[in-house]
């Protein structure tokens, strides 16, 4: 979107048309629906801004559910927002030190700012450009308490702010299609300039998931956050806004709602032990926090080998932290020895995951020729060191 196409549709027309469109279809004729808005007397234009609206709203459901209905949003901006129930994890955050008045810098559309002011608090939202930071003024318009800056966090007047909020854009400008900046001194703010507001501020930093942990400070409390098992992000958290005593925490959120793991560090490892009946796979947050080895002494289960993230044990524990697998058959990683065993038990169905092995699941799902009706899961890994597959079935 740019700046034309937004003052299209930030119009009492604009608006008009798009809040009377009817739920975007997928499947729908897009082609006799532009024509119907062309034939009521719509811009071409306007009629392509609307449609675009409308397919983004749709999609803006899986992050922010209902209130999606009556935001806007760009490509970028909303592949980049923070989903709603995230946001309110780190508004409450900022409401339990005590924060009253937060700077979100690198604010987006506005979803973190969304639930800061939800929770009463003033906000001051700030995003370097223009087209997003009028989109964030339009979503955060039912709020008094919510302003919007179009500047960058290094210029923008913080007087009267008691706590910070900071999502560095890590990728190129825009508000389509963009690249990763892999380089932390490339990312606006940088990653330098972005923790040095701690010096002045309870702060908090929300990073990408694979961050390089040698840059994550040690004096800082670091949350990996999972959702519905993708681990969406790392947040960086000082002063008031860390938990005393907690350096490394997974925080798995689910249809069961959330649970999390916390440490003061890095856990140690447990041994690798011979496999058992059951399998777990570790929630990702679990993984990039490095809590596998509380999470497997918990369970009472062993690694199945040296720096692969499975678990075993004999018994079936039920965990928000982990997938559980009972182990049916075990066999050497040999696709035609795979394709015959598949074939006699008449599965057609493959959940394929692996670790410590160099297989393209599709590829390999493909030469298996599956057909039957049963279904299974196939783990390829290495268990004591050798490649082995693990024909299983999941435990609810």
């Amino acid at each position: 979107m740019d700046t034309s196409e937004l003052r299209t549709l930030l119009t009492p027309d604009g608006l008009r048309l798009l809040d009377s469109l009817p739920p975007f279809d997928q499947k729908a004729d897009v082609v006799s629906q532009v024509a119907r808005l062309r034939k009521e007397g719509h811009s071409p234009e306007l009629v392509a801004a609307v449609l675009s609206q409308a397919k983004l709203r749709a999609k803006g459901h899986a992050k922010f559910g209902d209130f999606a209905d009556s935001m806007l949003f760009t490509e970028a901006g909303l592949e980049q927002a923070t989903r709603l129930a995230v946001a309110s994890s780190h508004a409450g955050r900022f409401r339990k030190a005590g924060v009253t008045r937060v700077a979100d810098l690198g604010c987006g559309i506005g979803g973190d700012a969304l639930a800061f002011a939800a929770l009463e608090m003033g906000v001051v939202a700030v995003d370097r450009d223009e087209v997003t930071a009028a989109i964030a003024s339009f979503n955060l318009a039912p709020w008094s308490a919510a302003s919007v800056v179009h500047a960058t966090a290094e210029e923008v007047d913080l007087d009267g702010v008691d706590g910070v909020f900071l999502d560095p854009a890590r990728r190129t400008a825009g508000t389509g299609q963009t690249s990763r900046i892999q380089d932390p001194s490339q990312w606006s703010p940088t990653l330098d300039v972005a923790f040095g507001f701690a010096e002045r501020f309870p702060t908090g930093v929300k990073l990408g998931p694979g961050v390089d942990r040698e840059l994550l400070p040690s004096d800082a409390e670091c949350q990996w956050i999972s959702v519905d098992r993708s681990v969406v992000e790392v947040g960086v958290w000082f002063g008031p806004l860390a938990r005393p005593g907690i350096r490394r925490a997974a925080l798995v959120l689910g249809p069961d709602g959330p649970a999390e793991m916390t440490a003061p560090g890095d856990s140690d490892d447990v041994e690798v032990g011979e496999l058992a009946e059951f399998v777990y796979e570790p929630d990702g947050s679990v993984i990039r926090a490095r809590l596998i080895g509380d999470l497997a002494r918990s369970l009472g289960a062993t690694t199945i080998s040296r720096d692969i993230a499975y678990l075993t044990a004999p018994t079936s524990e039920p965990t928000p932290f982990a997938q559980c697998f009972r182990v049916v058959e075990t066999l050497p990683l040999d696709e035609k020895r795979l394709r015959q065993e598949l074939k006699t038990r008449g599965i057609g169905r493959v959940e394929i995951k692996k670790r410590g092995v160099d297989v393209d699941p599709a590829a390999f799902r493909k030469r298996l020729q599956l057909k039957g009706s049963n279904e299974a899961t196939l783990i390829l890994t290495r268990v004591a060191g050798r490649h082995t597959a693990l024909l299983c079935e999941r435990v609810a």
